[in-house]
């Protein structure tokens, strides 16, 4: 597959690296001469300095016989011209823009704009995409990461293992006969920095970080076995009122439920917020200030959400809610080196918006029927949920019997509507819907067993 990317961003940059380690043809385009070295230096893509938008530029970089291209610059219009050119000059067939005015969004989505002259494809927001990924943090409290899988019957969730886990030193062979009748698959575990996918033998120990895939109706239990007493968000504190914290809260109130309150430091944002919203509680202030903190009562807030534009403050602003005795705190993380501060910080669990942009993007790319996928750390591993078609090579093979390279677990299984718990007699059958986990020099023979031919239109 020949792909386009514009933009050599955090986005941009993880998308190359994920599609080139594929063996895709990949391009990538920006008007930083910087980001393009970096990029060529440590990827296998073709860069190109210029305005992707610019038909010349896109010329220069095989637009006329791309397959895809992803337009993922940190500007909306350069977006939607690039799908524009691309479409009008050069025929791409697929175009993904990645847009964050909402404005532009609806207008799309209603079909406002003439296919003739702005063919997008497919509309990633960031924004949305944090802000649903933080629904689903509140949403499992003791959890560091979540995501839902297999039409919302499934969860993955990510537990950091204490010291008075029930089930330290168990090995997943035993902790399967102990709890047979437990709907839960431990994917991956992260061990002192390391993810791997475990064996049957393998054992877990404090201090560890699983991946567990479970049918939702089964979490409660799990947490419980693993040690993490299951707990609600009634009161909430969102610092930061731009566009994810305003979105979280936005979605808050049609849900109904959650108390929440809102600190924003800039006063045209702050009212903003309080003009869209109707019962939520929207404070003019600096999140980082002990007394505005005070102020909205967060040291009894059943969780802290900071998700300011700035990384140290929305650290240090979870650290401080935390210490005056926030039960719970979650903050929004870009740069992924700031990730093993976390815990050693008491800093509950992070939101990282380009992995939950680049999963967004990728399940739009993936080769077979592909339904979903999602990017785990820093591209270090994928879940992908896909449909079982007849003539894949896995078919009507038990699991046991499936060539599925070491790095790669069946976590979880659909089969006319009604969730499966794989074990290695499982057979799948056509028109199965599996949840796989693979680590990423793993995926393209994912894909190969899934696929019958190139089929990501």
């Amino acid at each position: 597959m020949k792909v386009i990317i514009c933009g050599a961003g955090q986005v941009g940059w993880q998308i190359a690296r994920q599609l080139s380690r594929e063996r895709n043809e990949v391009t990538i385009v920006d008007t930083d001469a910087g980001l393009i070295q970096r990029a060529t230096e440590m990827l296998d893509v073709t860069g190109l300095v210029g305005f992707a938008s610019h038909p010349d530029i896109l010329d220069q970089a095989g637009a006329g016989d791309a397959d895809m291209i992803i337009a993922a610059t940190h500007s909306d219009e350069v977006n939607l011209v690039t799908c524009q050119v691309a479409h009008a000059v050069f025929g791409v067939n697929r175009k993904i823009a990645r847009l964050r005015a909402q404005s532009y969004r609806d207008a799309i989505a209603l079909g406002r704009f003439r296919r003739d002259l702005v063919s997008v494809d497919v509309v990633i927001s960031p924004e949305r995409e944090v802000a649903e990924a933080a629904l689903q943090r509140l949403a499992s409290p003791a959890a560091f990461d979540t995501e839902s899988f297999l039409d919302g019957q499934a969860m993955l969730v990510g537990l950091a293992l204490d010291d008075d886990c029930p089930v330290l030193h168990t090995a997943l062979r035993q902790l399967t006969d102990l709890f047979s009748t437990l709907k839960a698959v431990v994917v991956a575990i992260r061990r002192a920095g390391r993810l791997f996918a475990p064996s049957a033998d393998d054992e877990m120990f404090a201090g560890d970080e699983i991946y567990l895939l479970a049918e939702r109706a089964d979490l409660p239990r799990s947490f419980e076995i693993f040690g993490k007493a299951g707990s609600r968000i009634d009161r909430l504190v969102i610092i930061g009122g731009g566009n994810v914290g305003l979105g979280v809260a936005a979605m808050l109130e049609a849900a109904g439920g959650i108390r929440t309150k809102i600190i924003e430091r800039n006063r045209p944002q702050a009212e903003r917020a309080a003009d869209a919203l109707d019962r939520t509680i929207v404070l003019h202030g600096d999140g980082l200030e002990r007394a505005m903190l005070e102020e909205a009562d967060a040291g009894h807030a059943d969780a802290v959400l900071v998700v300011t534009d700035d990384d140290k403050t929305n650290i240090l602003a979870a650290v401080r809610a935390r210490q005056m005795g926030a039960r719970m705190t979650i903050c929004l993380i870009n740069d992924p080196s700031l990730v093993p501060m976390m815990t050693p910080l008491g800093i509950d669990a992070h939101i990282n918006p380009r992995s939950t942009t680049v999963s967004s993007i990728l399940r739009h790319i993936r080769h077979g029927r592909v339904r979903w996928v999602y990017s785990i750390g820093d591209g270090e591993a994928e879940v992908i949920e896909a449909q079982v078609l007849g003539t894949s090579p896995i078919a009507g093979e038990r699991i046991r019997d499936i060539a599925f390279p070491q790095g790669v677990l069946v976590g979880g299984m659909l089969r006319r509507g009604r969730y499966v718990k794989p074990v290695a007699e499982t057979r799948i059958e056509e028109g199965d819907i599996v949840a796989i986990f693979a680590m990423a020099g793993d995926v393209p023979e994912v894909e190969r067993l899934l696929q019958v031919s190139i089929d990501f239109f």
